[in-house]
Formats: structure tokens, sequence, C-alpha cells
């Protein structure tokens, strides 16, 4: 964590904010897919819930960096992300199961670690590149775990 203002150049700043809003809808979209996960999957819940955990404990260290830029970091998710998470529920109670569930998630994942990788891109000279770096890793790992689970259900 940084410990004094960092003085990062206004386009890491919206780069931060950016990925910590879309940590927060991550987060937010796997706590309501471990709540719609059939009652005889609970290691599946269980992922959904540490996914959940690892986008909070992200979305936090991306906050600190901004406020340590004197800015207010962002607090809430998008709007486009509460209007999927509506039509998840949606499709849910229609009869997605967990296959869709799955699905949707897989396809969260990709988005998520292409804006990673693009930031990192961007963001190669800044000093927030290490902490990018290893989020973008625990992004991988968790999407690895997903598609395998994904490719397991019949």
């Amino acid at each position: 964590m940084y410990a004094t203002i960092c003085h990062l150049p206004p386009a890491s700043i919206r780069w931060l904010q950016d990925l910590t809003q879309l940590n927060i809808d991550s987060r937010d979209g796997f706590r309501e897919a471990a709540e719609n996960v059939l009652p005889g999957s609970p290691s599946l819940s269980t992922l959904f819930l540490q996914i959940a955990g690892d986008r909070a404990a992200q979305a936090r260290e991306l906050q600190d960096m901004v406020a340590r830029n004197d800015e207010q970091p962002r607090r809430l998710g998008s709007v486009l992300g509460a209007v999927h998470r509506a039509w998840m529920n949606l499709r849910d109670a229609l009869g997605g199961g967990e296959d869709m569930i799955l699905a949707e998630a897989e396809r969260g994942e990709v988005h998520l670690r292409r804006m990673y990788e693009e930031a990192l891109r961007q963001l190669a000279d800044c000093e927030c590149f290490d902490t990018l770096y290893n989020h973008h890793i625990a992004l991988k790992a968790s999407h690895e775990r997903i598609c395998d689970l994904a490719a397991a259900t019949p």
C-alpha cells in the first residue's frame, strides 16, 4: 500500500477509477451469482463468493491509490453493471441454470481481463503497474477456474 501521496498523472487516475468501478461491478455480480447457484452446488457458490472477495480487495487497493492522489475514489458500481445483474436475475428466474451463470461469469472475466490488459499497456511506466499486474494475474487464475467449470458442465 501507498503511505504518501503518489502524484499519478490524471490519465492514470482515470484508469484506476474505471478499474475500481469494474471491480465493484464484478464483486456485486459474483455475489448475486453465488445466491443464484442451485442449493446442490455449494462449491460453486463458495468459489463465486471467494472471487467476489478478491474483487472487493482489488477495488479497495485501487481506491487507496486514488485517495493517496488527493482524489475521491469511486465507491459504487456502474448503472450498466446493475442493469446487467437485473437481466441475469430475470434469465435465472426463467430457468437459465448454472451453465448460464458460468457462461456469464466467464464473459465478465474476459471483459475485465481485457480492460486490465489495456490498462497495463497504457500504464506501463506508472508506479501503479505492479499492483495492476498482480490483479491481472489473480484475475487470470479465477477466469481459468471458471472456464474449467464451464467446460465440465454438461
